[in-house]
Formats: C-alpha cells, sequence, structure tokens
C-alpha cells in the first residue's frame, strides 16, 4: 500500500499492515512516526489528530484503506526546532503544555482550523477544536490560537496560492 504521508510517498508492505488497520498504527509502528500519539482509541480525545486532505482526522479510527490518495500530514511535518511553526511559537510563548501529550493532536487540529478561518471567534475555536486537555490549559490554548492566528493572516494568501 502507497500512502503520501508529509509530502512524501511511502510504501507499506502488504505483509505489515491491513487495509482495515487504524492509520494510527501505521504511522507509529510501521513508519515510526511516533508524534501522533494514541489516547483512547475511540476517536474521543484527539491526541491522535492528523490532517487528511486538510481535514483534521483521528487517526485512531481511520481505516488505512480510507486514506489510500490522500494527502497525510503529521505534527513531524509542521515545523522543526530550527524553524517552529507559528503555532509552535505562540504555543511556547503562552505557556499551553504542561504535560504535552495531548499537544500534537492540538496542534493539528488547530492548523487545519486556521487554514480554514484565519480569524477564528472563542465560538470557533470551541467548535473547531474538540480535543481534550486533561492539564485544563484551555485558556491558553485559545490565546495562542488567536496569537497564531494574528501571526498567519499575512501568509495564508501566499501559502493558499502554492496548494
Amino acid at each position: 500500500m502507497e500512502l503520501s504521508i508529509n509530502g512524501q510517498t511511502r510504501t507499506l508492505a502488504d505483509a505489515a499492515v491491513d487495509p482495515a488497520m487504524p492509520l494510527l498504527w501505521a504511522l507509529r509502528d510501521v513508519l515510526n512516526l511516533t508524534g501522533t500519539k494514541f489516547g483512547c482509541g475511540v476517536a474521543a480525545c484527539g491526541a491522535c489528530t492528523v490532517q487528511v486532505d486538510g481535514q483534521a482526522v483521528r487517526s485512531c479510527v481511520t481505516p488505512l484503506a480510507s486514506v489510500a490518495g490522500k494527502r497525510i500530514v503529521t505534527i513531524e511535518a509542521i515545523g522543526s526546532a530550527a524553524q517552529p511553526h507559528p503555532l509552535q511559537t505562540a504555543w511556547i510563548a503562552h505557556q499551553v503544555p504542561q504535560c504535552g501529550y495531548c499537544q500534537s493532536g492540538m496542534l493539528m487540529a488547530t492548523a487545519a482550523l486556521l487554514a480554514k478561518n484565519p480569524d477564528p471567534s472563542d465560538a470557533d475555536i470551541d467548535a473547531g477544536i474538540t480535543n481534550i486537555c486533561r492539564c485544563g490549559t484551555y485558556p491558553r490554548i485559545r490565546a495562542a490560537i488567536k496569537s497564531a492566528a494574528a501571526t498567519l493572516r499575512p501568509a495564508l494568501p501566499k501559502m493558499r496560492a502554492k496548494a
């Protein structure tokens, strides 16, 4: 099976995967992309959120067969220590992470939200980000989203033109 992950075609050996295997396990166990986390296994918490064709998707319940031919983006493609994504910079500036476990999924869901809505209201954020943070840093998350949105807005027309 071939998948497009983070801009690269990745081939998964048929012996290593079943089309019904959740995307999460293919990412973590087969491809060693461990930034995407297992949380609940029932799509409730969002720790496993990745983007599929620009949409935030819970990878723990997404069968591999359903993502064949689609663009998959994981947290590994969002930014780096040397060049962090504006969301990562805002997360640090607003001291969002405590334990940090849910943050990769939270960042992926937020990136998908901001790509569709570059100036989200509190209600938009509440509706668009349904991930659970056990540390309860929701006020900081909201502030970081608004901060990142302000940074990203001028760049969005250029980013959309490249896509």
